[in-house]
């Protein structure tokens, strides 16, 4: 039987996000996914500020950056008329706080592939088309069944494995909320000819319903999106996507001239009940699915395994057990107003996005591992006493405690890797702020006992 600390069970966005997140600390896990090769799709496309920030930490945002652009403005037609130019972000430029200031379109399938790439760079893989079949936990840990006949024993079991989580029906854990079986789409990734990639284009024919083309930044693709009526079944074939292409656009002269994945979509709107179970934990679509609207879903899911990640290195390595109580006591509220955020969004039909869909303004404040603290630390530059100069983010970046004090050689117990900067001036209105992992403040506090304290909780 093999031995290793975390099994995690899916491959998507989540799961690689807390594997590289689990190698980076030197913390063994072994990724599983069920799908004989790598997901196609572009399926969730945008990147939220606060995701490319934990894209930043975790050593990928250049690549993706490097393809990745902004969404293009949106142009409708009613048949072949234009009849309105909008966009849904509004342009802004980085500033010192933050850096990342807008969503960026980047195809889904291409940040998996960042993500792997980064993964092996640790020493990690993704073992492709092996299941979980099974498992079972005691006190001390997990015993899977992978359907290549192979046991795993590990001391932890996440589920990173989507909507529809076999884990989590496994474990009983209710999945509550909707299922919108009338309100479905089609989607799909799909090559065009005689249409610019300046816009996202959008057809809406009255009586025959919406069709919306995205030019897939990095790619020569377009993702195809189009609603679909009660009891329309679609096709996976080039020739129903262009007969539904043709009927609803009314346009001559543009054709689709490939197809190269599809997908069905209905509106789910759903959260767990828990998100931990012994030594099971669920993250990304298997806590929470979401309406497309707002682009809240793979983001969301990318900030649970960023959550996670830390603190299951930190109680491998020694740190109370309860420390990955306030997974879910930090990460299942967030999902519930996000789900809200999102299906109100859906709901309206709104194509507007503003700051409050960046993620860059949520926060722990009022939990436990957050008492005096719980908010996003900007970036921004910082002079430090001996002269230095730095920005914020380089002095976060990695899987230490950050520590900004007036103080050396504070006082702290053994534990966690805790780095302390001197800075020039005083950092905020307390005498030390320490700053988790995950980039939000743990505990701003003028108590050098009380920072040991906190200190000794993670």
């Amino acid at each position: 039987m093999d031995i290793t600390d975390v099994l995690i069970a899916g491959a998507g966005p989540t799961g690689l996000t807390l594997a590289v997140d689990l190698a980076r600390r030197g913390v063994a896990c072994r990724v599983v996914e069920q799908s004989p090769e790598p997901a196609g799709g572009s399926k969730g496309k945008g990147l939220q500020p606060r995701t490319q920030e934990v894209f930043d930490d975790l050593g990928v945002v250049a690549p993706i950056l490097a393809t990745a652009t902004p969404y293009p403005p949106l142009l409708v037609r009613m048949g072949r008329v234009p009849v309105w130019r909008t966009r849904m972000h509004k342009p802004a430029a980085a500033t010192d706080a933050v850096p990342y200031p807008t969503v960026m379109m980047h195809p889904q399938w291409r940040t998996e592939a960042v993500l792997r790439e980064r993964l092996a760079e640790l020493g990690g893989k993704v073992e492709q088309g092996v299941a979980l079949a099974g498992f079972e936990q005691d006190a001390d840990g997990v015993t899977a069944r992978l359907g290549s006949g192979q046991s795993v024993r590990a001391r932890y079991l996440v589920a990173a494995d989507g909507g529809r989580s076999p884990v989590r029906k496994a474990l009983g854990v209710g999945f509550t909320g909707e299922t919108r079986e009338e309100q479905r789409s089609a989607l799909a990734d799909v090559r065009v000819a005689g249409l610019d990639r300046e816009h996202i284009h959008v057809w809406v024919r009255p009586g025959k319903g919406m069709v919306a083309l995205y030019p897939m930044a990095g790619t020569d693709t377009f993702q195809l999106l189009a609603t679909l009526r009660p009891g329309v079944e679609p096709e996976r074939t080039l020739a129903w996507y262009q007969r539904l292409f043709a009927e609803r656009s009314m346009l001559r002269g543009v054709r689709l001239t490939e197809l190269l994945w599809s997908s069905l979509y209905r509106v789910n709107i759903r959260l767990a009940d828990r998100y931990r179970s012994g030594r099971v934990f669920l993250a990304g679509d298997a806590a929470h699915v979401h309406p497309p609207a707002g682009g809240q879903g793979l983001n969301t899911g990318v900030q649970d395994a960023y959550n996670l990640g830390w603190k299951l290195a930190r109680v491998l390595a020694g740190a109370p057990e309860a420390l990955l109580d306030t997974y879910e006591e930090e990460r299942r509220p967030i999902a519930a107003g996000v789900l809200g955020l999102s299906a109100g969004l859906h709901d309206r039909k709104s194509v507007k996005r503003d700051e409050e869909t960046y993620q860059l303004s949520l926060s722990y404040r009022g939990g436990s591992l957050a008492r005096s603290g719980g908010e996003r630390v900007p970036d921004g530059p910082i002079t430090l006493a001996d002269g230095r100069r730095a920005r914020m983010f380089d002095l976060l970046r990695g899987p230490h405690f950050t520590l900004l004090s007036p103080d050396p050689a504070p006082r702290v117990p053994g534990g966690p890797e805790v780095r302390t900067y001197v800075p020039a001036r005083p950092y905020g209105t307390e005498r030390h702020t320490l700053v988790r992992p995950d980039g939000y403040v743990g505990i701003a506090t003028s108590s050098a006992d009380d920072l040991a304290a906190y200190l000794a909780m993670v």
